[in-house]
């Protein structure tokens, strides 16, 4: 694999991860120029404190204008061609893609958090308020508009691979981040799910700040510490393997499992045997064999519904926090649909939306079942 960095028309960072010739080998170089008349990207994205729930919220009021599904010939994520309208890639071919997002939630990430004035909405002391300090990454995983993750080649499916672990590493890096953020590697599939474009692509974000999921987490697992002095996301991986229950597939480095509390009617998570905190920390053989059995994972969503050929998902990958509790994090996956039958949506009303008290219309064990079923 052959990493390329190159410059947008308005100064983004453009990384190309290259496994065809002639590109990986260096016999040819990425050298098509971004010839776009862009403003350079302005955001105004804030960040505000909701004191009744403890959790920042970001503001980013500029995304209202972002493009929303286009037709294919417009796509901004398709590689240029003769006729087409120049979009974010400016070579004619890519294998996967990485650049920053031109309409993102947060920005100016390398700037040190103790520098932004931090002020009040209203002067009043309950509601601070800050610049949404973070980084905000768009991965193409193929030039191909129509394909989809599930349908990639393995060895594609691996380039992705190292091409989040090289981002996790870099954004890890950034001041903003580094000093107590999260990188969140995910990728977002289907109308259902909000996606604003069809070609198969994922993002990364890097928050300022552990995002309200995580902060749960870590407080859970300091708990559990406290009380038997071990990692709770290794101690819920160990029990599930004992249970065996809801493990859908095992390999020598990685199972996939349905969490015993399951909240959505298709759920599965997917962790690495080894205690790792992160996509960056993984070895090769991890990352093979990552390649290997998510690729597997996907492909059994599409098959979860009979008459449902693309299930909606979304597939997060939660990396140990940046900062003090970094021991506290361990890196799995959490992967879900919103769909609890064909036509059928699981709608977050009354009680999940406005209460936060979750409601499955299914058990886990049939979800387990039915990954089962649908193996290759």
């Amino acid at each position: 694999m052959r990493r390329t960095d190159r410059q947008m028309a308005d100064g983004r960072p453009i990384h190309y991860f290259d496994d065809t010739e002639p590109w990986v080998s260096g016999a040819n170089a990425r050298s098509a120029v971004d010839t776009r008349d862009l403003p350079a990207v302005a955001t105004t994205s804030t960040m505000r404190w909701d004191v009744l729930t403890g959790e920042w919220v970001a503001h980013a009021a500029h995304r209202q204008d972002r493009t929303f599904m286009p037709p294919a010939d417009l796509c901004p994520l398709c590689p240029a061609r003769p006729g087409k309208e120049p979009g974010e890639v400016p070579e004619a071919d890519y294998d996967v893609v990485v650049f920053a997002n031109r309409f993102p939630s947060y920005a100016g990430a390398g700037t040190d958090l103790a520098s932004q004035a931090e002020s009040l909405v209203d002067g009043e002391a309950l509601w601070p308020v800050r610049p949404a300090v973070g980084r905000c990454e768009v991965v193409c995983f193929t030039a191909d508009h129509s394909a989809t993750f599930a349908s990639l080649p393995v060895s594609r499916v691996r380039t992705v691979v190292e091409a989040w672990a090289d981002r996790t590493a870099e954004l890890s890096s950034l001041a903003g981040v580094r000093e107590g953020g999260e990188v969140f590697v995910f990728e977002n599939r289907g109308k259902e799910i909000g996606v604003t474009l069809q070609h198969p692509h994922g993002q990364i974000y890097a928050y300022p700040a552990p995002t309200p999921r995580t902060s749960q987490l870590l407080v859970q697992a300091q708990r559990h510490r406290a009380a038997h002095g071990t990692s709770l996301l290794a101690d819920v991986l160990a029990a599930e393997q004992r249970a065996g229950t809801r493990v859908v597939l095992r390999g020598e480095h990685w199972t996939a499992y349905v969490p015993a509390a399951a909240r959505w009617p298709v759920e599965f998570h997917l962790a690495p045997h080894r205690d790792v905190p992160d996509l960056a920390a993984l070895d090769a053989g991890e990352r093979d064999e990552l390649a290997q059995v998510y690729s597997e994972m996907l492909k059994r969503l599409d098959r979860y519904f009979d008459g449902v050929d693309a299930l909606p998902y979304i597939a997060g990958w939660h990396q140990a926090p940046l900062g003090a509790d970094r021991d506290l994090g361990r890196l799995h996956l959490q992967a879900f649909s919103v769909l609890r039958q064909p036509g059928k949506l699981k709608y977050l009303a009354g009680s999940e939306s406005g209460a936060g008290a979750w409601i499955n219309d299914t058990t886990p064990e049939r979800i387990a079942d039915r990954l089962r079923e649908v193996a290759s």
